[in-house]
C-alpha cells in the first residue's frame, strides 16, 4: 500500500461543526446509537479542547461516518471487515481530534466496550509512513493479556495495509533489531529494548498508554511509562486512555500528555445498569465459613457453564487451589494469574477466548480491558479491596464489566463469607447507589433465580 496521505476532514463535516465560544470550551453531548458490536451508548461525553491553536473560531468536528474522516481506502476496508457500521460516540468525537494536523495530544476516558482500542489503532495506522521500515508507534498495556488483545485489533484493522507489528512482552522471542512499524507491549520490556538498542525510538510518531489508571496501580508501571517518554521525540503525539478519572490519574495524564485535548465521561455515567447483581450470604450455616463459599461455587457449576464465566479471587494461591479442587471433581476449569509462566498464561487465555474452556478462575490480571463476548456470568469469590484493605468500587466495576460486553447484559454474584466482606459489599452498594439482590440459601432456588435473570437479559 502506498503511504496514505494525511487524513483530511471531509467537507461533509461542515454541517456538523460546533462553534466554541472561547479557548478551552466544553461541550456536553448525549450519546446516540453507536457502531455495530459496541456497547450501546447511554453516557454523556465532555470534550475539552486544549487551545484550538489559538483560534477561537476553530470548529469542533464530529464524524458521523468513517468516510467523513478522509481515510485511505485500505483502512476503510479493514474497518468494515471488522463489522463496524459507524463510529461509536468516543470514536465520533475523538478521531477527528486524533487525526488532525499538526498532531495533538489526547487524554480520553472511556468505558470498556466503547471502541477505544479501535480509535487509537485507526490513528496509528493513519500516521504510519509505510515506506519507512522502522518503529513509529508504541502502545503500552498493563498486562500481557491486554497487549496481545490490542495487537490483534491493530493487525485485523490493518490487514489490507502493509503494517508490520511486534509484541514487546516478557519472554517473547524478538529479532536482534526491531524494525516493525507498531510495537505493543509493557513499559518495562519496551524500556529494556530501547536501552539495549534493540529498538530505536527516534522515529516514534505516536505513544499510546492504554488503561492508564491500572498502570498506576501495578508494579510501578506508571513511573516506567513516564520514564519511557524521555526516550521519544519531542513532537511525538501522546494518547492516553483511562477508564476512571481520579485526581491521581488526572495529574499523571496531564503531566505525561501536556496541552492535550480531553474527552471524559460525566461521573454519574459510570454505571453497572446492564448487569443483574446478586449476592449469596455464606455465613448462615456456620459463622464465617470459607468452605461454605467453595461448596456454593461447586453447587452453581452448571450455571457457570451455560455460556462462559469468570471467577475473581484475591490471591494467586486461591485461584490455583479452587481450580485444583474443582478439577479433581471433574469440573472443567482453568486458572490464570501473574505467577504463571508466559506460555501458560497465553495458552489459558487463548483457550478461554476460543470457548474451549468455560470457567476461568483469576485474579485482577484480566479485570480490565479484556473482551470475551460470551461471558455472561461473573463471580466475585473474594470482594475487591485495595492494597490497604479498603473497598475498591473501581475494580468491582471493571470485574463485573467482563460480562455484559458488546451491548449484551450479564449476571454477577458476590460471595459474602464474613462481616468484613459484607461491609465491603455494602460500601460498594452505596458507591453506585444500587442494592444487590440476596439469593436464597437453597441452591436450587438460587439457581432458578439466576437462570431467570440470564434469560431475561
Amino acid at each position: 500500500m502506498a503511504t496514505p496521505a494525511p487524513p483530511v476532514l471531509s467537507s461533509k463535516l461542515e454541517d456538523l461543526t460546533t462553534q466554541n465560544e472561547a479557548d478551552g470550551a466544553e461541550e456536553i453531548l448525549t450519546a446516540e446509537e453507536r457502531a455495530t458490536d459496541l456497547l450501546e451508548s447511554s453516557y454523556s461525553v465532555v470534550v475539552k479542547l486544549a487551545d484550538q491553536q489559538a483560534d477561537a473560531n476553530s470548529p469542533l468536528y464530529s464524524a458521523k461516518s468513517f468516510e467523513d474522516l478522509g481515510l485511505h481506502e485500505d483502512l476503510l476496508k479493514g474497518i468494515y471487515n471488522m463489522k463496524f457500521a459507524k463510529p461509536s460516540k468516543i470514536q465520533e468525537r475523538a478521531l477527528p481530534l486524533l487525526l488532525q494536523n499538526p498532531p495533538r495530544n489526547m487524554i480520553a476516558q472511556s468505558q470498556s466496550g466503547t471502541g477505544k482500542t479501535a480509535a487509537f489503532a485507526l490513528t496509528i495506522l493513519s500516521r504510519i509512513n509505510y515506506d519507512l521500515k522502522a518503529p513509529q508507534a508504541l502502545v503500552m498495556s498493563p498486562s500481557r493479556e491486554l497487549a496481545r488483545q490490542t495487537m490483534e485489533v491493530i493487525q485485523e484493522m490493518g490487514k489490507f495495509t502493509q503494517v508490520t507489528t511486534c509484541q514487546a512482552i516478557k519472554d517473547e522471542a524478538l529479532p536482534p533489531k526491531v524494525t516493525a512499524h507498531v510495537i505493543v507491549g509493557t513499559p518495562g520490556t519496551v524500556t529494556d529494548l530501547i536501552k539495549r538498542r534493540v529498538l530505536d525510538p527516534k522515529n516514534i510518531r505516536l505513544y499510546v498508554l492504554d488503561e492508564a489508571d491500572n498502570m498506576l496501580d501495578l508494579q510501578n508501571l506508571g513511573e516506567q511509562s513516564r520514564q519511557l517518554k524521555k526516550f521519544l521525540p519531542r513532537d511525538c503525539q501522546i494518547v492516553l486512555f483511562s477508564a476512571t478519572w481520579a485526581d491521581r490519574v488526572r495529574k499523571f495524564a496531564e503531566e505525561i500528555a501536556p496541552n492535550a485535548n480531553q474527552i471524559t465521561l460525566k461521573p454519574e455515567e459510570l454505571s453497572v445498569d446492564g448487569i443483574k447483581q446478586f449476592y449469596v450470604d455464606c455465613r448462615s450455616q456456620m459463622r464465617e465459613n470459607k468452605n461454605r463459599k467453595y461448596d456454593i461455587l461447586v453447587g452453581l457449576y452448571s450455571l457457570l457453564t451455560v455460556s462462559q464465566s469468570i471467577i475473581f479471587v484475591k490471591r494467586r494461591d486461591t485461584a490455583d487451589e479452587i481450580a485444583q479442587r474443582m478439577s479433581e471433581k471433574h469440573h472443567a476449569v482453568v486458572s490464570l494469574h501473574g505467577k504463571l509462566e508466559a506460555a501458560q498464561r497465553d495458552e489459558v487465555i487463548d483457550s478461554f477466548r476460543a470457548g474451549k474452556s468455560k470457567v476461568l478462575i483469576t485474579t485482577n490480571v484480566i479485570a480490565r480491558g479484556i473482551d470475551i463476548a460470551n461471558v455472561n456470568m461473573v463471580v466475585n469469590y473474594d470482594m475487591p479491596t485495595d492494597q490497604y484493605g479498603r473497598p475498591d468500587p473501581e475494580t468491582y466495576l471493571h470485574r463485573i464489566g467482563r460480562t455484559g460486553r458488546f451491548g449484551r447484559t450479564g449476571v454477577s454474584v458476590n460471595f459474602i463469607h464474613d462481616d468484613r466482606s459484607m461491609g465491603v459489599m455494602r460500601d460498594i452498594e452505596a458507591h453506585f447507589d444500587r442494592k444487590m439482590i440476596q439469593l436464597p440459601e437453597d441452591l436450587d432456588e438460587a439457581e432458578e433465580i439466576i437462570k431467570k435473570a440470564m434469560k431475561a437479559n
